[in-house]
C-alpha cells in the first residue's frame, strides 16, 4: 500500500490517532479489513455515532477512507485502512510534535502492553509448539547513527514481507503476532562515542 509507512510529522494527526478507540478502530480496520461505524462499536465498546465521529476524523487526515465497493446497499458505509504502518521521525522537532508524538507513543505502548500482559496470563495454554517460537529478544548494539537508521529500514522491510494482511497471502498456520522493536540509547545525550 502506498505511504506505508506513513512519516508522522503533523501534530494533528498525531494527536488523532492517539485517541485509544481511533487506534482499535484503525488496528481492526488494517487487520480484519472493511467494517462499518456499528461493527466497529461493537470492538471498541463505543455507540456507532461515536465511532463515526472517530472514523470521520481518522479520514480526515488519510488514516482511513470510505470503502464504497464493500458497501451491501449502497446505503451503508464501510470503511478501511488507508495507511497500515507509520514511523515518527526522531531528531529536530519542535516542542509541538515531541509532545504529540509522545502522546502517541503513549497510546499505541498501552495498546501492546495489554495484548502483552493478556498474552503472560495464557502464556502456558498456548500450543507447544507457539510457545517454543515465541519470546523476547534482549540484545546490545554499538552502532553508529548511519548503521542504526539502515538497521531499521532493513528491519521494517524484513516486516513487510511478513505482514500479509491479504487472507490469500498468508500460508496454512499463520497466526496474528504482535512486533515491537524499540531502539532505545543506552547512554547520556552528552555522553562521547566510544
Amino acid at each position: 500500500m502506498p505511504g506505508n509507512p506513513l512519516r508522522l510529522t503533523d501534530t494533528r494527526m498525531m494527536r488523532a490517532l492517539a485517541h485509544p478507540a481511533r487506534i482499535a478502530i484503525w488496528m481492526h480496520l488494517g487487520l480484519e479489513g472493511p467494517a462499518t461505524a456499528t461493527e466497529c462499536a461493537a470492538i471498541v465498546g463505543q455507540t456507532p455515532s461515536a465511532c463515526s465521529y472517530h472514523l470521520r476524523t481518522l479520514a480526515r487526515y488519510g488514516i482511513v477512507e470510505e470503502d464504497r465497493e464493500h458497501s451491501a446497499d449502497g446505503r451503508e458505509r464501510p470503511w478501511r485502512a488507508k495507511v497500515l504502518s507509520f514511523d515518527i521521525p526522531g531528531g529536530a522537532q519542535s516542542p509541538a510534535q515531541r509532545v504529540a508524538a509522545r502522546l502517541l507513543d503513549d497510546s499505541m505502548r498501552a495498546s501492546a502492553d495489554e495484548l502483552r500482559q493478556i498474552f503472560d496470563q495464557r502464556h502456558s495454554e498456548y500450543p507447544a509448539e507457539w510457545q517454543a517460537a515465541l519470546g523476547t529478544n534482549y540484545d546490545v548494539l554499538h552502532l553508529t547513527p548511519e548503521e542504526l537508521t539502515t538497521l531499521r529500514a532493513r528491519l521494517v522491510e524484513l516486516f513487510g514481507e511478513y505482514r500479509r494482511l491479504p487472507r490469500g497471502e498468508r500460508p496454512a498456520g499463520a497466526r496474528r503476532v504482535q512486533v515491537t522493536v524499540d531502539l532505545v540509547p543506552w547512554f547520556e545525550p552528552d555522553a562521547a562515542a566510544e
